[in-house]
């Protein structure tokens, strides 16, 4: 397993302090947690499972197209 340094701030560490705390982590896990977060290539299961969870959400083509009177232009 890597070791980094990293230096912060005041300010910087009593986010990260404060972060870890609320989260119930360590620092070096929260960070770790944080880098794995923003560098993930896929949207969080989290978001997935919102997924057709709006019964009245309109279709992919109405909201395209929804914009056409408005002198919208669509970008397909």
């Amino acid at each position: 397993m890597a070791q980094v340094t990293i230096y912060l701030d005041d300010e910087a560490e009593a986010c990260l302090e404060r972060a870890a705390r609320d989260a119930g982590l360590s620092r070096s896990r929260w960070v770790a947690n944080l880098i794995r977060e923003k560098t993930a290539s896929e949207w969080p299961e989290s978001f997935r499972r919102l997924i057709g969870g709006w019964e009245d959400f309109p279709e992919v083509e109405e909201i395209r197209y929804s914009g056409r009177s408005t002198g919208a232009r669509s970008t397909s």
